[in-house]
C-alpha cells in the first residue's frame, strides 16, 4: 500500500514567492547562504527559492565531487548554512558545524533535502527578522 505523504505543492511555492514580493522587500535581501548536501538535481530550484527572497544561495555537494575543505573557504563569506540532514555525509556535516562555530555563523539543519524544507526555513527567517 502506498503511503500518502505531505508534499510541497506549486501553490505553496507561489504563496512564498508572493509573500516575499508583496512586502516589496524581504529582510533576506542581499544575504547569502551556503547549502551543503542535498540533491544535485534540485540546486537550480533551491537557488530560485532563495532568489525569491532576494538572497543568494551557494551550493556545496558535501564532498561527492567537491573537496570538503572548500567549505572552509566559503564559510566566511556567507550569513548562515543550511544542511539537509538526510542528504549529507557525516564528515561534511561535522566540518560545517565546526566551521560555523569558528566563524560565528548560524547553522540551520533542515529535516530533509526537499524544496519546501528550504522554503519554510527562509520564510521563518524572513518573518523573524521583519
Amino acid at each position: 500500500m502506498a503511503r500518502k505523504g505531505k508534499r510541497g505543492s506549486g501553490r505553496e511555492s507561489r504563496e512564498v514567492q508572493t509573500t516575499a514580493q508583496a512586502s516589496g522587500k524581504s529582510t533576506l535581501d542581499g544575504r547569502s547562504f551556503l547549502y551543503v548536501g542535498g540533491r544535485d538535481c534540485q540546486v537550480a530550484h533551491l537557488r530560485q527559492i532563495a532568489s525569491n527572497f532576494g538572497a543568494e544561495l551557494i551550493h556545496h555537494d558535501g564532498g561527492l565531487r567537491e573537496a570538503v575543505s572548500r567549505i572552509d573557504t566559503v564559510l566566511p563569506s556567507v550569513d548562515c548554512v543550511f544542511c539537509p540532514i538526510d542528504c549529507i555525509s557525516h564528515d561534511a556535516c561535522l566540518r560545517v558545524k565546526t566551521g560555523c562555530k569558528k566563524f560565528g555563523k548560524a547553522f540551520i539543519p533542515l529535516r530533509n533535502g526537499s524544496k519546501s524544507s528550504l522554503e519554510r526555513a527562509l520564510q521563518t527567517m524572513n518573518e523573524r527578522d521583519a
